[in-house]
């Protein structure tokens, strides 16, 4: 068994076809195919079972995925702790941030980052932070902005802000005036939120299920300015983290009732390799934290 079989491996298993990995990875199919029979006979098992439209892991393939993407990640550590012992890299920070944080918590952070360290890469990914944490512990990504509860043990985390969620409404929408807001009147009304999987969102499905509320959803979509201009019209209303109506006009933000704050945490994995350019990022943000 070597590398490139593994590789091989899992991109056949994350794209169900060999016809597609094989595409993925520029290689012609029935190379591919005699690749992985070659790797069945090494383990004396069979790691797909193949069908006409798709093809699905084993128990034993599945078991294998989990070690071959580890493998395969330290690989790729080993490669750029090499890179950059001889300098032959500048290096690159592969980050996945929530929309809200990315729009209004981070940009400060990643210009004055970019200023200091103009020859390092920065990618960052957006997306909710169920997603965030999976890509994070599947080493697609480097660090991640999380939810600071329930965190896996196999995840190092740095506090990195605490922030209210609010209701978010017009500023000509009869609720604009109240000073604080329940949860009742809250899900009484039309909503606009985002999908399942970012945290504000699942915080509130929670306290629905807790209260036996039923919510009047009418729009779903992970667009945050199609949210704002929604709710700008008052055809709905949201909850969004406090900063965002701090930074956007024709909009008000009502705490509710019972004040929902949310401890958000910057993550990476304790057995994962951090470069060069990844300590680097973790250093500025601990220092330049405008939170802290």
């Amino acid at each position: 068994m070597d590398i490139k079989q593994l590789r091989y491996f899992i991109a056949v298993a994350e794209a169900g076809s060999f016809t597609h990995a094989a595409q993925q990875l520029h290689i012609a199919q029935p190379a591919l195919s005699i690749a992985i029979k070659k790797l069945e006979h090494h383990l004396s098992m069979p790691l797909f079972v193949r069908s006409e439209k798709r093809i699905q892991l084993t128990q034993e393939g599945q078991v294998l995925l989990t070690h071959a993407h580890r493998v395969v990640q330290q690989m790729r550590d080993t490669s750029t702790a090499m890179d950059e012992l001889k300098g032959l890299q500048k290096g690159e920070v592969r980050i996945g941030v929530p929309g809200m944080l990315g729009s209004y918590f981070f940009p400060d952070l990643l210009m004055g980052f970019r200023r200091r360290y103009p020859d390092l890469k920065l990618t960052i990914i957006e997306a909710g932070t169920h997603s965030l944490r999976k890509m994070l512990l599947e080493s697609d990504l480097d660090l991640a902005v999380i939810t600071a509860s329930d965190v896996p043990s196999s995840l190092e985390t740095m506090p990195l802000i605490s922030s209210q969620m609010v209701a978010v409404v017009s500023e000509e929408h009869p609720l604009a005036g109240y000073q604080t807001l329940d949860y009742q009147t809250f899900f009484d009304h039309e909503l606009i939120m985002f999908r399942p999987g970012y945290f504000h969102r699942d915080y509130l499905d929670h306290i629905c299920h807790q209260y036996a509320i039923r919510p009047k959803l009418s729009l779903e979509t992970n667009l945050l300015a199609m949210i704002l201009n929604i709710v700008r019209h008052g055809v709905a209303i949201s909850a969004l983290l406090e900063m965002v109506t701090e930074h956007e006009h024709g909009i008000v933000g009502i705490p509710f009732t019972q004040p929902i704050n949310l401890d958000i945490s910057m993550a990476w994995r304790k057995d994962g390799y951090l470069s060069l350019a990844d300590r680097a990022f973790i250093d500025y943000v601990k220092t330049h934290n405008p939170s802290t």
